[in-house]
Protein backbone atom coordinates (compact mmCIF):
# COMPACT_ATOMS: atom_id res chain seq x y z
CA UNK A 1 0.00 0.00 0.00
CA UNK A 2 2.96 2.31 0.48
CA UNK A 3 3.28 2.39 -3.31
CA UNK A 4 -0.37 3.39 -3.74
CA UNK A 5 -1.97 0.06 -4.65
CA UNK A 6 -4.25 -2.00 -2.42
CA UNK A 7 -3.08 -5.64 -2.05
CA UNK A 8 -6.67 -6.81 -1.39
CA UNK A 9 -8.66 -5.32 -4.25
CA UNK A 10 -6.02 -3.80 -6.55
CA UNK A 11 -7.44 -0.28 -6.29
CA UNK A 12 -5.17 2.74 -6.59
CA UNK A 13 -7.47 4.80 -4.33
CA UNK A 14 -5.10 4.55 -1.35
CA UNK A 15 -4.76 7.45 1.07
CA UNK A 16 -2.51 8.37 3.99
CA UNK A 17 -2.81 11.47 6.21
CA UNK A 18 -0.36 14.34 5.82
CA UNK A 19 -0.63 15.50 9.42
CA UNK A 20 -2.51 13.32 11.89
CA UNK A 21 -3.14 14.70 15.39
CA UNK A 22 -2.56 12.31 18.31
CA UNK A 23 -0.14 10.24 16.23
CA UNK A 24 2.19 9.60 19.14
CA UNK A 25 2.63 10.29 22.82
CA UNK A 26 1.27 8.67 25.97
CA UNK A 27 -2.34 8.82 24.76
CA UNK A 28 -1.65 8.56 21.04
CA UNK A 29 -4.55 7.01 19.19
CA UNK A 30 -2.37 6.14 16.23
CA UNK A 31 0.41 4.25 17.96
CA UNK A 32 1.29 0.89 19.48
CA UNK A 33 2.90 0.19 22.86
CA UNK A 34 6.48 -1.07 22.69
CA UNK A 35 6.91 -1.18 26.46
CA UNK A 36 5.21 0.34 29.49
CA UNK A 37 6.91 3.67 28.84
CA UNK A 38 7.26 3.94 25.05
CA UNK A 39 4.86 4.16 22.13
CA UNK A 40 5.65 3.86 18.42
CA UNK A 41 3.71 6.06 16.03
CA UNK A 42 2.07 4.33 13.06
CA UNK A 43 1.87 5.36 9.42
CA UNK A 44 -1.53 4.26 8.10
CA UNK A 45 -2.69 3.59 4.56
CA UNK A 46 -6.39 3.17 3.73
CA UNK A 47 -8.03 1.87 0.54
CA UNK A 48 -11.23 3.86 0.12
CA UNK A 49 -12.71 1.26 -2.26
CA UNK A 50 -12.61 -1.83 -0.02
CA UNK A 51 -11.71 -0.35 3.39
CA UNK A 52 -8.50 -2.33 3.85
CA UNK A 53 -5.98 -0.66 6.20
CA UNK A 54 -2.23 -1.26 6.62
CA UNK A 55 -0.11 0.25 9.38
CA UNK A 56 3.66 0.55 9.58
CA UNK A 57 6.14 1.54 12.26
CA UNK A 58 8.58 3.75 10.38
CA UNK A 59 10.88 4.78 13.23
CA UNK A 60 13.95 2.50 13.14
CA UNK A 61 14.58 3.06 16.85
CA UNK A 62 11.28 1.35 17.72
CA UNK A 63 11.70 -1.34 15.05
CA UNK A 64 14.90 -2.40 16.83
CA UNK A 65 13.17 -2.45 20.24
CA UNK A 66 10.22 -4.62 19.18
CA UNK A 67 12.15 -7.96 19.08
CA UNK A 68 13.37 -7.31 22.62
CA UNK A 69 9.85 -6.69 24.01
CA UNK A 70 7.43 -8.65 21.81
CA UNK A 71 7.04 -12.35 20.98
CA UNK A 72 7.94 -13.50 17.48
CA UNK A 73 5.12 -15.14 15.53
CA UNK A 74 6.10 -18.56 14.19
CA UNK A 75 4.30 -20.23 11.28
CA UNK A 76 2.70 -23.27 12.90
CA UNK A 77 2.15 -24.94 9.50
CA UNK A 78 5.82 -25.19 8.57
Amino acid sequence: MKQGKCPKCGSENVFTPDDLPLKSGPFGSNSIPISLTSMAALDNYVCIDCGFVESYVSDEYFLKKIPKKWTRVIDKDS
